[in-house]
C-alpha cells in the first residue's frame, strides 16, 4: 500500500511570493488555486494510491475478513478495529496453524504490526485476556504492538445474563438469534451514560463503580426471573483480567491521528460483523448494536472522514447469514447443503451452522452504494467448483413489483422473493490456480458478471482457506 503526502501542494510562485512580502492574500483564491493544482497533479496521475484504508464485510458477515486482513497486513502498519465486541470471529490460517481472533485485531499475527482496540468496541476483558494469553502461549509477541482505547465500553458478566435473560423472554419469530455476549446490553449502558469504560480501570474508585452497577444490574435480573450475580466473585474475576489488560490501556487517538498522516505510515481499519447487520441501515431489529459500515470508522477508531483514502468491500462468491431475520436468497434445498458443508459454514464465534443461499447482487450493490466501495474482494469462489448451475440474485420481487434495493421495512424486505439470473458452472477445481488467467474460462467469466452487476472491481480473490490461496487482480 501506498500514501502520497497530505497538505504538500505548494503554493503558486505568485501567491507565495506576494505572502512573503506581507500583503493580504483573498483566501478564497488561495483555495482556487490550491484546487486547480491538486486536480491537475491528479490528472497527471501524480498521485499514487494512499493507503488509509478500511476493509468490511458487506453482507452478513462471516466473509473472510480475517484472510483478507491477513493478506493485507503484510503491508500495513497498523491494524484497528473499530465496533462490535467479540461476538464476531476472525478465523486466519498460517500454514498447518488456525487462530481465531474475536477481539485482538488480526494484525497481531504479522511481526511489527501496531494493533488498536478502539473507543467503538466494547471489550470483555476476561474473554480478551484469554485470547491474548492464548496468543503469547503459541509464540505471538504483543508487548508495545496492542492498544486498547481508554474509551472503549467494557461487557460484564451481568450484561451477558441480561442477553440471555431477554432473549428468552421473546417469542418464537421475535427472536434476535444474539450470541449471548452481552453486546448489546453493554451498548445500551453506553447509550444510557451509565457504562464502564477501559479508562474507569485505572480510577482508585473502579471498584465501588462496578459494585453500583452490580447491584442495579442485579435487581433487574430479578425482574427477568434470573439468579442474581455474586458481587464478590464478579469483583475479583474482573479485577484479575484488568490487571493483566492495564499495561495496554492508552489514549489511542493522539497516536492514530498521527499515523493516519503520516504518509509513511499504512492504517488498515478491520471491521466486525456485516453491513446487513449494522444498526441503522441492516435488517433491523435482527442487526448487530454497532455501525459496522465504513461510516463507523471516524467515530469507532477517533480519526477524521477525510483521511480515509479507500474502502475494500468483502463478498463471499455466494451469501450466508447466522441468527434470525429475512434473508431472501436463502437456500432449503440440497444446493444449500452444499454451499454449507463445501464452504464449512459454522460461525467462528459460536460454531452455529450458517445459512447458505446464491449471490445476492441487490444487497452488494446496497452495500456498495452505503458505505463507497472502490473494490471488491470475493471470497470463497473455489466453492461453487461443484455446481452445474450457479444462480445470482439480480433483483427482488414484492408484491408484484421488482425492487432493486433492499427496503428497511422488515416485514416487506420478509415478502421480497428473488429474481435470478442462472450462470453455467465450470466443474473443475480452482484452487490451485495462482493468477486470474489459470482459473476456468466460465469461473473467469462469473467474477467478472459480478463486477457487472455491482458495479464494483474485484481485485482480491480468495480459492482457499490458507495465505497463498489468494490471488491479486489489477484494477
Amino acid at each position: 500500500m501506498q500514501k502520497a503526502k497530505r497538505h504538500s501542494i505548494e503554493e503558486p510562485a505568485e501567491i507565495r511570493s506576494r505572502r512573503f512580502q506581507g500583503l493580504e492574500i483573498d483566501p478564497f483564491s488561495v483555495m482556487v488555486y490550491s484546487f486547480v493544482l491538486l486536480r491537475m497533479n491528479d490528472l497527471r496521475g501524480e498521485f499514487k494510491r494512499m493507503a488509509n484504508t478500511i476493509l468490511i464485510g458487506s453482507q452478513w458477515g462471516d466473509e473472510g475478513k480475517g484472510k483478507v486482513i491477513d493478506v493485507l497486513t503484510s503491508k500495513a502498519d497498523w491494524v484497528v478495529r473499530y465496533q462490535g465486541g467479540n461476538n464476531a470471529g476472525h478465523t486466519v490460517e498460517i500454514g498447518d496453524q488456525k487462530y481465531v481472533l474475536h477481539l485482538t485485531p488480526s494484525g497481531i499475527l504479522r511481526p511489527g504490526v501496531k494493533c488498536v482496540i478502539g473507543n467503538g468496541l466494547v471489550v470483555d476483558p476476561v474473554g480478551l485476556m484469554a485470547e491474548l494469553q492464548e496468543l503469547e502461549g503459541r509464540g505471538i509477541d504483543i508487548k508495545d504492538r496492542l492498544f486498547i482505547s481508554d474509551r472503549a465500553h467494557l461487557v460484564i458478566q451481568y450484561h451477558k445474563e441480561l442477553d440471555g435473560a431477554k432473549e428468552a423472554k421473546l417469542s418464537t419469530g421475535k427472536k434476535i438469534g444474539t450470541t449471548k455476549r452481552g453486546i448489546g446490553p453493554a451498548y445500551s449502558d453506553k447509550a444510557d451514560r451509565t457504562g464502564l469504560r477501559m479508562g474507569d480501570v485505572l480510577e482508585d474508585d473502579f471498584e465501588t463503580m462496578l459494585r453500583d452497577r452490580i447491584a442495579v444490574k442485579n435487581a433487574l435480573l430479578a425482574v427477568l426471573d434470573t439468579e442474581p450475580l455474586d458481587a464478590d466473585g464478579l469483583v475479583k474475576t474482573c479485577t484479575e483480567a484488568l490487571d493483566y489488560l492495564k499495561p495496554f490501556i492508552c489514549d489511542t487517538v493522539p497516536m492514530l491521528n498521527a499515523a493516519v498522516r503520516d504518509p509513511e505510515q499504512n492504517v488498515l481499519f478491520e471491521g466486525a460483523q456485516g453491513v446487513m447487520l449494522d444498526i441503522d441501515f441492516g435488517t433491523y431489529p435482527f442487526v448487530t448494536s454497532s455501525n459496522t459500515g465504513a461510516g463507523g470508522v471516524p467515530a469507532g477508531a477517533g480519526v477524521p472522514p477525510h483521511c480515509i483514502d479507500e474502502v475494500i468491500g468483502i463478498v463471499k462468491a455466494y451469501t450466508t447469514r447466522v441468527g434470525e431475520g429475512p434473508f431472501p436468497t436463502e437456500l432449503f434445498d440440497e444446493d444449500g447443503k452444499q454451499l454449507a458443508e463445501v464452504g464449512r459454514e459454522f460461525g467462528a464465534t459460536t460454531g452455529r451452522p450458517r445459512r447458505c443461499g446464491w449471490f445476492d447482487a441487490v444487497v452488494a450493490r446496497y452495500s456498495a452504494q452505503l458505505c463507497g466501495i472502490d473494490r471488491w474482494a470475493l471470497m470463497k469462489l473455489d466453492v461453487l467448483d461443484g455446481f452445474d448451475t450457479i444462480k445470482v440474485c439480480v433483483a427482488y420481487e414484492c408484491d408484484g413489483k421488482r425492487v432493486d434495493t433492499v427496503p428497511a421495512s422488515i416485514s416487506k424486505l420478509s415478502r421480497c422473493k428473488p429474481v435470478y439470473e442462472e450462470f453455467k458452472g465450470w466443474n473443475s477445481s480452482t484452487c490451485k490456480a495462482a493468477s486470474f488467467d489459470e482459473l476456468p474460462e466460465q469461473a473467469q467469466k462469473y467474477v467478472r458478471w459480478i463486477e457487472e452487476l455491482t458495479g464494483v472491481p474485484v481485485s482480491v480473490l480468495s480459492v482457499g482457506p490458507k495465505r497463498s490461496s489468494t490471488i491479486e487482480l489489477k484494477v
